[in-house]
């Protein structure tokens, strides 16, 4: 029998609770106005309606047009139908050592790839891509907006202007950033961007990819002509709804969310300071509020980890994405980060539904560990 009394949700990088006024908007799309919105008859007017109203308060919410949004399943797929669209037209790529592995497994796929360092904080380096696109014909960077292990935002407006200037599309996968940071598509001039509603307290299995107007793109997926012949597949209005309006809420809050979850950071971090403990962490200043990679020399992540699930606490010791992996991340790795912490190394990703209670309590099961690990 289980002693955990209440649960501890620390691992918001992994996936995130439903937003309840989401829920209730996805509810008619499920069991009254079930109609598939691309038939011609009056069922599927208000589906239709309802998707049309999804496209343009998502474009809102990052500065695009509505019919620069696309719908898929999610950012795995936004990723995938980048970098297979890549492929099918024998473009190079260069992206990054650090990217999510629905960019890197696709990125495999193909030897036009060139792959750029990063700095021990995770950031790549504009003087690198410059000297990259420098020697090579006209393809794609594909850089993460944020990343998922360590949180580090990329110089993503630096990175895309030098792009352009070498007549090259940029792609970010924003899958970690949207809902969190703002995100202006126009202003930071990127062609295409991933997102993904699960990470922004919408639906799972649901996300979008933004095409900037007059890029052309092949399609991932073959069929019907739905997404104006880009995607095809019946749309799921449910969860287009639902993101739409998780998107739009979190937008509405992001200044006092983030103030909450920086706090959060800080009391996190001075505690752990305070106890005694001795950690590093992981990432850069500019980073995802509340993303904290932390490393405990000559300890094993995997063990903190099931410790901290027995006493009702959820973390991660990475990317969660693939928890079954279990050696050092190729993130920890590509920050050079010595193997004596980077085996020690959990992600603790704090959100607005997080307290400060439950940090002190993160902070006392982790002291209580380190304790019985001495």
């Amino acid at each position: 029998m289980s002693n955990i009394t209440q649960h501890i949700y620390a691992d918001n990088a992994a996936t995130t609770p439903l937003n309840s006024k989401a829920y209730e908007a996805m509810l008619p799309y499920l069991m009254v106005d079930y109609g598939n919105a691309s038939q011609p008859y009056a069922f599927a007017r208000n589906p239709k309606k309802a998707l049309k109203e999804a496209r343009a308060e998502i474009a809102e919410c990052i500065g695009a047009l509505p019919e620069e949004i696309f719908f898929t399943s999610g950012g795995t797929e936004s990723n995938n139908w980048v970098i297979q669209g890549a492929i099918k037209q024998d473009k190079p790529i260069v992206t990054s050592a650090i990217e999510h592995h629905s960019v890197l497994e696709p990125c495999a796929l193909t030897d036009n790839v060139v792959f750029l360092p990063v700095d021990k904080e995770g950031v790549v380096q504009s003087k690198q891509l410059e000297n990259i696109l420098g020697d090579n014909k006209y393809g794609i960077t594909s850089v993460m907006f944020a990343n998922n292990e360590i949180g580090t935002i990329e110089p993503i407006d630096e990175l895309t202007s030098i792009a352009h200037q070498h007549n090259w599309l940029f792609h970010t996968d924003a899958v970690q950033a949207i809902g969190h940071v703002p995100i202006d598509v126009h202003e930071i001039d990127v062609d295409m961007l991933s997102a993904s509603a699960h990470k922004f307290n919408g639906p799972k299995g649901i996300g979008f990819l933004y095409i900037k107007k007059g890029t052309q793109w092949p399609s991932l997926l073959l069929g019907g002509s739905q997404e104006s012949n880009h995607r095809a597949g019946t749309e799921n209005v449910a969860s287009i709804v639902g993101m739409a309006i998780a998107l739009q809420e979190n937008v509405k809050s992001l200044d006092n969310n983030t103030k909450h979850i920086s706090h959060l950071e800080d009391l996190l971090l001075i505690s752990l300071k305070d106890s005694g403990i001795r950690f590093r962490r992981n990432g850069c200043q500019k980073h995802i509020p509340g993303n904290i990679s932390i490393s405990f020399p000559k300890n094993d992540g995997e063990a903190i980890l099931h410790r901290l699930d027995l006493m009702g606490i959820s973390v991660s010791t990475g990317s969660a994405c693939d928890s079954t992996r279990n050696q050092i991340s190729h993130v920890l790795k590509a920050i050079g980060l010595e193997e004596t912490y980077a085996k020690g190394t959990i992600r603790i990703t704090l959100s607005h539904h997080n307290t400060e209670q439950e940090v002190q309590t993160i902070v006392s099961a982790l002291k209580k560990i380190m304790g019985e690990r001495l």
